[in-house]
């Protein structure tokens, strides 16, 4: 009985002082491990890199049928009016998507991404940060390039949003897999095979969108994106609604462009007009530059050039006062549509399907500090409630690092009370 009772306080204690210490354990601390998968459904989905996995996705999604379920909901949101009638756009020989004679491109009707018309008076489309901050985010992966580059966001502690190519994830699970393990890290969908959308017709805008949405959810305990990037920027009032009013994804643009997706390329760069120097340049002088409006840095994860040339300059965002965080955090909005943020839990949601009204940030665990301060000392018991009172915000101090620390308590205790009963 005298080594039980030691084990009950020392259980006891563990609960308080965790409680009543920091409210986030670091990032690498196992207990995310109990976060990042969770969903209801997660232990219906095949393994990452699996032959199952595999052989859920089309080999050739020129030839992929739509899903009955999302051709349901577009079918539903084309009845509403709510995704226009726009012709399609063919590229010609400069590589610009031009639409049929007679069409304006900057007309309200059309408004194309790649004439820099802006949707306005909607809450379909990004194009600016808020003033003084910079919405990160890194185009095209996930590529052999990117571990390099989640490894340096890892130890700075920097949220990002990383514009995924559907087929590059399926050809790079596990960068992907280890990319994601760092929960500051949020998915985005940069479409299947990254084509001029503009110039695909609604069902394939269906595919490409989709079928993104779903690697990513299957490899993710479910969780479903919340923002998409198209290609080369080209989207209109067309596709923009089918990907708002079909799979509920906010558009992001952006308002500087680095041209870093030319470096090591000897065909979209043949006469090297674009240098590592060049790219610096250009982040140096916007990151020195006025904080009005904020940033929104077109940048990849496509060459090792890229990711250095990010590498390089990333100590001008905070030597200048720069805000800077993913495009979740830097609008404070979920990462995704049915869940906070990657150690958040999961509503289980189908793609196409209607998100849950709101998607808050995790509440302070209230029940754990009740319990904690009834068994505790009032010093104690203010400490818990000071860390409850800390923001819940959507970055490396958000309450789900509230809810981890108590969850390595909770599982200490529960563990050692184990022993109590088994001993």
């Amino acid at each position: 009985m005298a080594r039980a009772g030691t084990l009950f306080l020392l259980a006891s204690f563990g609960v308080i002082v965790v409680s009543a210490g920091n409210w986030h354990h670091p990032r690498d601390h196992p207990v995310y491990d109990l976060f990042k998968r969770q969903n209801a459904s997660a232990g219906a989905l095949p393994a990452i890199g699996s032959a199952q996995w595999n052989s859920t996705y089309p080999e050739d999604i020129s030839n992929a049928t739509v899903p009955d379920a999302w051709m349901a909901a577009y079918t539903t949101a084309k009845a509403a009016g709510l995704i226009p009638n726009i012709s399609l756009t063919t590229v010609g020989a400069d590589g610009v998507p031009a639409y049929p004679a007679g069409d304006d491109p900057n007309s309200a009707e059309i408004c194309s991404g790649t004439y820099q018309c802006r949707i306005n008076g909607t809450t379909t489309e990004i194009w600016d940060a808020p003033d003084g901050h910079v919405g990160l985010g890194f185009d095209d992966g996930p590529l052999p390039y990117s571990p390099p580059l989640c490894d340096f966001l890892k130890q700075q502690g920097q949220t990002a949003t990383h514009f995924y190519i559907g087929t590059n994830i399926l050809q790079n699970p596990f960068v992907f897999q280890g990319c994601m393990e760092d929960p500051l890290q949020t998915p985005a969908v940069h479409t299947w095979t990254h084509p001029y959308m503009t110039t695909k017709t609604d069902e394939q805008v269906l595919l490409e969108l989709g079928w993104t949405m779903q690697i990513i959810h299957d490899s993710l305990g479910g969780r479903l994106p919340r923002f998409w990037r198209p290609p080369y920027g080209d989207t209109d009032t067309r596709v923009t609604a089918i990907a708002y009013y079909v799979y509920h994804l906010t558009t992001v643009v952006w308002n500087q462009d680095t041209n870093d997706w030319m470096l090591e390329d000897p065909t979209d760069n043949p006469d090297n007009v674009i240098t590592n120097q060049t790219v610096i340049t250009n982040l140096t002088n916007w990151l020195s530059g006025p904080k009005t409006p904020g940033l929104i840095i077109l940048e990849h994860e496509l060459s090792s050039s890229a990711v250095q040339c990010f590498i390089q300059t990333y100590p001008l965002h905070a030597q200048n006062g720069w805000i800077t965080g993913s495009i979740p955090d830097t609008f404070d909005q979920a990462a995704f549509l049915n869940s906070w943020n990657a150690t958040s839990p999961v509503t289980p949601l189908d793609i196409a399907a209607t998100p849950p009204s709101s998607v808050g940030p995790p509440a302070a665990p209230a029940a754990a500090t009740t319990a904690v301060a009834a068994g505790a000392s009032a010093s104690s018991g203010a400490s818990v409630a000071a860390g409850a009172s800390k923001s819940t915000s959507n970055n490396s101090s958000n309450g789900a690092g509230s809810i981890a620390a108590i969850s390595t308590a909770a599982l200490l205790g529960a563990a050692l009370c184990t022993l109590v009963f088994s001993y």
